[in-house]
């Protein structure tokens, strides 16, 4: 196994240009795991820790620019208020230590069903800015999961940053795991209300090939929340949408048997999950004056 260490993001993309089959290794909380374990056996690895760019992050006034090696536990103590769902995931995530190492791009790297970070993408609606030699494009979140451990990224592409509108409503994340902490989730799941749009959007973790949104749970609630006035008169959501919203979003899972747990637990802890966080959301959107900015 060969160490590529580039200086540079441009020396980088060279070397993944190169060396197309590369793994790129940042925090290394996964693929250290994978290699320690003789479950993979990569001809490269591409070190990317030398590179500022990819730490660094920069909030907007619409978006916020979040490097893909920024890692959880800057996400946590400095994006709390802008990327709240996220930083809510990021309190999740395995040890202290591996807060301190791992970032999201590896999470998209990898592209596991199970990865935190996930949910929390989906229901804010992220982009994932990718980069090669041959110039650089946008991946809508949506697009960028292709199957279990798959994800959009060309072979000579590497992830530069992901781009996240920054919060206009309240934002929560909920997971399920067989202890409390340093656990692979069970089931999890993301939701964002975006009062500006009137849209809910969601995302569910570890109970889908992929990680995946339950968008006919979301069409259900964006038109009962618009039918019902609840947008403009912040009134309590009706238990009989909310136990549908959840039907809904246990209907959008699609989950394995492991030993984590069954495919019937994960459907239904995802409902569970959707029902509880709909609740805590819709409860601060209803006591902030129905603005975010009232929550500060």
């Amino acid at each position: 196994m060969d160490f590529l260490r580039p200086a540079s993001w441009e020396e980088a993309l060279a070397a993944k240009a190169e060396h197309p089959t590369a793994v790129p290794i940042a925090g290394g909380t996964d693929i250290m795991v994978e290699i320690n374990f003789d479950h993979r056996r990569p001809e490269y690895l591409l070190d990317l820790n030398r590179i500022e760019l990819l730490r660094e992050w920069e909030v907007g006034e619409e978006n916020v620019r979040l490097g893909a090696s920024v890692p959880y536990t800057q996400i946590m103590e400095n994006l709390r208020a802008e990327l709240p769902g996220l930083a809510l995931a990021s309190h999740t995530v395995a040890s202290p230590q591996i807060r301190n190492r791992g970032g999201v791009g590896g999470n998209l790297g990898t592209a596991s069903p199970a990865g935190d970070a996930h949910p929390a993408l989906l229901a804010a609606g992220a982009e994932v800015e990718v980069e090669s030699v041959r110039g650089s494009r946008f991946i809508p979140i949506d697009e960028f999961y292709t199957g279990v451990k798959r994800n959009a990224l060309e072979p000579d592409e590497l992830i530069k940053t992901v781009h996240i509108k920054k919060a206009d409503g309240p934002q929560q994340y909920s997971k399920v795991g067989t202890r409390n902490a340093m656990v692979i989730a069970v089931c999890a799941f993301g939701i964002a209300l975006h009062p500006e749009t009137r849209t809910v959007r969601t995302g569910i973790g570890s109970a889908a090939p992929t990680p995946v949104r339950a968008t006919a749970a979301e069409e259900f609630l964006n038109a009962a929340l618009e039918e019902g006035g609840f947008w403009e008169s912040g009134k309590i959501i009706t238990p009989s949408i909310a136990k549908q919203f959840a039907e809904l979003a246990s209907g959008a899972c699609n989950p394995i048997d492991d030993v984590r747990g069954t495919a019937k637990y994960r459907r239904h802890a995802v409902g569970i999950m959707a029902r509880r966080t709909l609740g805590w959301t819709w409860e601060q959107y209803r006591g902030t004056g129905r603005t975010l900015e009232g929550a500060a």
